[in-house]
């Protein structure tokens, strides 16, 4: 489970955050909140942490695509010599499917 999808509900709330919106958003925020059922405070912070575990998560997942996208090429470009258990294991694996070939 991603560090960002969720906070611990138990910690203590001591900090706090202020924002001046316009009457506009106030009135949108309210609207919603009333909607789903929560305090504005409630909606407006649940809604600020979806939003910053989202973005968290798709700069995690862009940051870990671009490193496997280098080892991937890596790969491709340098790719490791197989290991005597592999090279076993196409051995058999070409008597098998020769085997079935033949005896149909």
């Amino acid at each position: 489970m991603s560090p960002y999808k969720t906070l611990e509900r138990s910690s203590e709330k001591t900090a706090r955050l202020e924002a001046r919106i316009t009457e506009q958003q106030k009135t949108l925020f309210m609207r919603a909140a009333e909607l789903t059922g929560r305090s504005l405070t409630d909606f407006v912070v649940a809604s600020a942490q979806e939003t910053a575990s989202r973005t968290l998560r798709e700069h995690d997942t862009l940051m870990l695509s671009t490193l496997d996208r280098k080892a991937f090429v890596e790969a491709l470009l340098h790719p490791p010599i197989p290991a005597a258990s592999l090279r076993k294991a196409v051995v058999r694996y070409r008597k098998r499917l020769h085997r079935r070939g033949n005896g149909r």
